[in-house]
């Protein structure tokens, strides 16, 4: 299995995700890979951060994990968001991830 460009470890093993979010989409789903970026659409609109609260809700279903694991660490107004990922591995994360991709 590659390397996901959109991932990787930071310096004190956290994980770091870097997403390009497209709300407002049909349905919940990982649509591919842009760029350095995984590409998420969600449902949910861009209005009071709850786009970002989708975000995390979706990955920590699909990653069986707690939203507490999920951390915005930058994006907060902007498509483009990076997140740090606790608890889970590298390699379980790049798994569910590439089992994801369209």
């Amino acid at each position: 299995m590659d390397a996901l460009p959109c991932l990787e470890t930071g310096s004190d093993g956290s994980l770091l995700l870097r997403l390009h979010v497209q709300p407002r989409a049909a349905a919940n789903a990982i649509a591919g890979l842009q760029g350095d970026m995984l590409k998420l659409r969600l449902t949910t609109p861009p209005v009071d951060g709850k786009a970002n609260k989708a975000v995390v809700a979706y990955l920590a279903k699909l990653c069986r994990l707690p939203k507490s694991a999920f951390t915005l660490k930058s994006g907060h107004q902007s498509r483009c968001k990076t997140l740090i990922i606790t608890g889970i591995d590298v390699q379980a994360l790049q798994a569910i991830l590439c089992h994801h991709l369209p």
